[in-house]
């Protein structure tokens, strides 16, 4: 097995090489349909300072998310007409001031508009869906991600903290190829 992980994260641009022979992706960044250029998949500052993620890229979504905020201009440009995004990027942008983030967050909950907080990385364990897959665990007192990908035959076990012991620490640094020498210095 050849594995690296430039190989894996370059896999995940193969949509964006996609829409670029196309011709859907040939702008500076932040003026594509999505990395930030469309109203309708991009981050708005809230009330509070906090932001709301928006990736309504199918237009029913799209009108979700314009009845959510209560936007109902007949003038409005099209949504995929990049020369009205500025504009309605604005609109868009006035509506999520007027509440706070987590007023929003409510507001989307049972909606495919597909809006979601942004949360801290302190915050997402308190997520629901974060909650209810049990996608945090706690090792020694440190909150951290669970293990993943999970099978269901072969369920990965949690992380036990190591002994800080002397004898502990020079089988690890052994084990991971650090020298006699290097691990005296280390542990001087």
């Amino acid at each position: 097995i050849d594995a690296a992980m430039v190989d894996g994260a370059s896999l995940y641009t193969a949509f964006m090489h996609g829409m670029h022979a196309v011709g859907l992706w040939n702008q500076p960044r932040g003026e594509n349909a999505l990395d930030g250029g469309a109203p309708f998949y991009d981050t708005y500052e809230c009330a509070d300072g906090r932001y709301v993620a928006v990736g309504c890229v199918e237009f029913p979504f799209y009108m979700q998310l314009l009845a959510a905020l209560g936007i109902d201009d007949p003038d409005l440009p099209f949504q995929l007409d990049p020369t009205g995004w500025p504009q309605l990027k604005e609109v868009i942008g006035a509506k999520f001031k007027e509440r706070t983030r987590d007023e929003w967050a409510a507001v989307f909950t049972d909606s495919d508009a597909c809006v979601t907080p942004v949360l801290s990385p302190w915050e997402a364990h308190e997520h629901a869906h974060n909650q209810i897959r049990d996608a945090f665990i706690e090792v020694n007192g440190v909150r951290q991600p669970a293990p993943a990908p999970r099978f269901s035959r072969t369920p990965a076990a949690h992380p036990e903290p190591q002994t800080a012991d002397e004898s502990t620490v020079r089988k690890l640094l052994s084990d991971w190829m650090v020298s006699d020498s290097q691990i005296a210095r280390l542990l001087g």
